[in-house]
This record gives structure tokens, sequence and C-alpha cells, in this order.
């Protein structure tokens, strides 16, 4: 069985089409590094990290920017799926 909480592209858009999505950022889970910062790795630590579709960023849980990633950019072709009408 796959471990949703480890980071990575498929885990984040397996957990897009079951977050909820409110104030503009869906809350994702995943374990969190020593920095607090997500992991492809099991940490013993699991986080929620905020993911803001129209401006591709992921945020801690302190709202503190981690990165950038076109990929969940709505400016650059990214369908979020609580969208009406759209598919990820």
């Amino acid at each position: 069985m796959d471990d949703l909480r480890l980071f990575s592209h498929e885990n984040v858009l397996a957990q897009l089409a079951t977050a909820e999505y409110r104030n503009g950022y869906y809350a994702l889970h995943f374990y969190a590094d020593e920095q607090n910062k997500p992991s492809s790795r099991p940490t013993g630590r699991i986080s929620t990290f905020y993911l803001y579709p129209s401006g591709g960023t992921l945020r801690d849980s302190s709202f503190q920017l981690l990165f950038y990633d076109s990929r969940y950019d709505t400016y650059r072709g990214f369908v979020p799926p609580h969208l009406p009408g759209t598919k990820s």
C-alpha cells in the first residue's frame, strides 16, 4: 500500500483529490524533516502543508513559503480539483 504522506508529485495530486479547499489553499499532510520541510522518507513526524494553486506555492504549518512549483500554478495551466466541471 502506498503511503500518501511521502512527499512526491504523485502524492500531492492524490491528496488534492480529497483535500478540502478553503481560504485559497489545500491542506496536505506529509512527513516533515528536521527543517519542517516535506520529506520523501518516513520521519516519524507528520506536518500540515498548504498548497496555494493560484500561485503554485507550498507553505509550512506557519504559512512560511517553502517553494514554488509551476506544476501547481493555475496561471501555468494547473487545474485544481475544486473548480466546478474540471478534473485534475
